[in-house]
């Protein structure tokens, strides 16, 4: 599908097409358009260009997740609350790493490619998640990628899988567990599981 003929859509409108059809690829395009505002909001709390880049993938993930469960009608205020309330979760909890000094921030103005910048991590968030996905065991991978991707029901996937509804949604839980631990984790490619 050409994603950019809806580019000019507003948001409202992007949502309600998501809700149709719940095609992940929506949301991206909602996220892209509000990249910069989401890593200057990250960086102004974490004051690291690679925390902030990391808790990007994870707002996404659970952007992904709470749309599928929540109505959102003003997707820009939403999406900036769920990035402040992360970044605060993340400095309560302790986890980050290190803290730039003032110097090696980025200059986030509009005109300096932070449009390259949301590209180059999208592509590397989609790689990160592909290997995460490898990496879980068979029956979690292949629940997950019919529930989230292939937007099957647990039904469908015990008629398809021969697994009780029980395992399916054990399959599921485990499995989306594992891969934010596999996110948090950043592990190196690696071939996945048989």
């Amino acid at each position: 599908m050409n994603w950019q003929k809806y580019s000019d859509l507003p948001d409202e409108d992007i949502l309600q097409l998501f809700r149709e059809d719940h095609n992940n690829e929506w949301i991206g395009l909602l996220f892209s358009r509000y990249a910069h505002l989401l890593l200057g909001v990250c960086i102004k709390y974490l004051k690291n260009t690679e925390d902030a880049k990391d808790s990007i993938q994870q707002i996404f993930l659970k952007t992904l997740d709470d749309l599928r469960h929540h109505q959102v009608t003003h997707f820009k205020a939403w999406i900036y609350q769920v990035s402040r309330n992360y970044c605060l979760m993340q400095l309560r909890s302790g986890k980050r790493i290190r803290v730039q000094s003032v110097d090696e921030w980025p200059d986030l103005k509009e005109d300096q490619g932070e449009e390259n910048l949301w590209k180059q991590h999208q592509e590397t968030m989609l790689a990160d998640l592909d290997n995460a996905l490898c990496r879980l065991p068979e029956g979690q991978k292949t629940c997950v990628v019919r529930f989230y991707l292939d937007k099957k029901s647990y039904q469908d996937i015990a008629s398809e899988t021969g697994f009780s509804m029980m395992q399916v949604k054990s399959h599921i839980q485990n499995g989306k567990r594992n891969l934010r631990i596999l996110l948090d984790r950043r592990l190196p490619p690696e071939s996945g599981r048989r």
